[in-house]
C-alpha cells in the first residue's frame, strides 16, 4: 500500500474523490485525538466540528472503558454510538442503547487469571478485569493508580479476582512497565490460543489486551458503517496510532497512521500524520476531507 508522508499533500484529484467518497470519519482517543494532556487540543476540536458541518459523521473507536471515553465523545458532539473496549461495547449515549456486547468466556478469562498467578509473573502485572462497564483489580498497584487517573474512573479492589467471574468480562488488560515483559507475555499467550480463540492486542506498549476472538475496532467499524449506517468502507476514514488500530486502518477507504505510531502500524496505512503532540489528527483530516 502507497503510503505518503506527512508533508506530502493529495492532489487535487484525490481531495475531491475523499471528500465526495468519505460519509464516516472513525477516530482513536489516547496517542490519536489526546497526547499527554488526556484533552482535545483547540485545532483537533475545530477540524472535527468542521467536518461535522460538511455532513460526515464522527464517532470514536477506542481500548478504553465506555465510561472513560465518553467525556470525548461528547466533547466532538458525536451523534453516533461510542465504539468502546476495542469494539467489544458498542453503545450509543443519546439512547443508552447497547448494539453490541461481546465479552471474553468466564472459562478463558479464568484459563487467563491462572496464568498470570504464576510465579514467573505474578509479581510483575496488574491485572484488570471489566465487567458491566467496572474495572475490577487484584490490588491497586502504582500502574492501576496512574490508568486510573487518566481513564477518570475508580478501581474496585478484590483481591481474588475469581470473585467476579460470575459474569462474564468485557476485556482482560494486564499492565506492565516493562514493555519486554509485556513482549513476552503477548508472544506467549498467541502461542497458546489462536485469533479464533482470543484477540490479543497492545494498545500501548505497557497494556496487553485479551478480548472476544470476534472483537477488533475493525469488525466494529464494519458494523457502524455497514450494519447500522448503510456505507462501504470505501466511505470511511479511520485514524489511530497503536497495534489495536491495525485492522480499523486496514478497513478503511482512507486510513491515517499518526507520527508517534510504530512503524509496523505506519506501514499499513495510506498515510503518515505528524504526531499526536503536533495535532496530527487535525493535519490528516484537513488534507483529505477539508480544501
Amino acid at each position: 500500500m502507497h503510503k505518503l508522508s506527512a508533508t506530502d499533500l493529495p492532489s487535487t484529484l484525490h481531495q475531491a474523490k475523499a471528500r465526495t467518497d468519505i460519509k464516516l470519519l472513525v477516530v482513536d482517543i489516547d496517542g490519536t485525538i489526546a497526547g499527554q494532556s488526556n484533552t482535545l487540543s483547540e485545532p483537533v476540536k475545530q477540524a472535527i466540528a468542521a467536518v461535522q458541518a460538511h455532513g460526515i459523521q464522527v464517532a470514536i473507536a477506542t481500548g478504553r472503558m465506555y465510561r472513560s471515553a465518553l467525556r470525548f465523545h461528547q466533547e466532538i458532539s458525536s451523534t453516533l454510538p461510542l465504539m468502546a473496549y476495542q469494539g467489544a461495547w458498542i453503545q450509543d449515549p443519546n439512547t443508552q442503547k447497547i448494539h453490541r456486547h461481546l465479552a471474553v468466556s468466564r472459562d478463558i478469562a479464568q484459563q487467563l487469571l491462572d496464568y498470570f498467578e504464576q510465579p514467573e509473573w505474578r509479581s510483575l502485572l496488574s491485572i484488570h478485569f471489566y465487567i458491566n462497564d467496572q474495572l475490577y483489580v487484584r490490588e491497586l498497584t502504582r500502574e492501576t493508580q496512574l490508568y486510573a487517573e487518566r481513564s477518570g474512573i475508580s478501581p474496585i479492589p478484590v483481591g481474588d479476582l475469581r470473585q467476579v467471574l460470575t459474569n462474564e468480562p468485557t476485556k482482560v488488560l494486564a499492565l506492565c512497565d516493562d514493555t519486554d515483559v509485556i513482549n513476552k507475555l503477548l508472544g506467549n499467550l498467541r502461542r497458546q490460543y489462536t485469533p479464533a480463540e482470543l484477540y490479543l492486542t497492545t494498545s500501548v506498549a505497557t497494556f496487553m489486551e485479551a478480548t472476544n476472538a470476534l472483537v477488533n475496532k475493525g469488525t466494529a467499524v464494519r458494523y457502524l458503517a455497514e450494519e447500522m449506517l448503510g456505507l462501504q468502507s470505501k466511505n470511511v476514514m479511520t485514524i489511530g496510532d497503536n497495534f489495536n488500530d491495525v485492522e480499523m486502518l486496514e478497513y478503511a477507504g482512507i486510513s491515517v497512521a499518526m507520527g508517534n505510531a510504530p512503524a509496523e502500524v505506519q506501514a499499513i496505512a495510506n498515510w503518515v500524520a505528524p504526531n499526536v503532540e503536533k495535532d496530527g489528527a487535525a493535519v490528516a483530516i484537513e488534507k483529505f476531507l477539508l480544501f
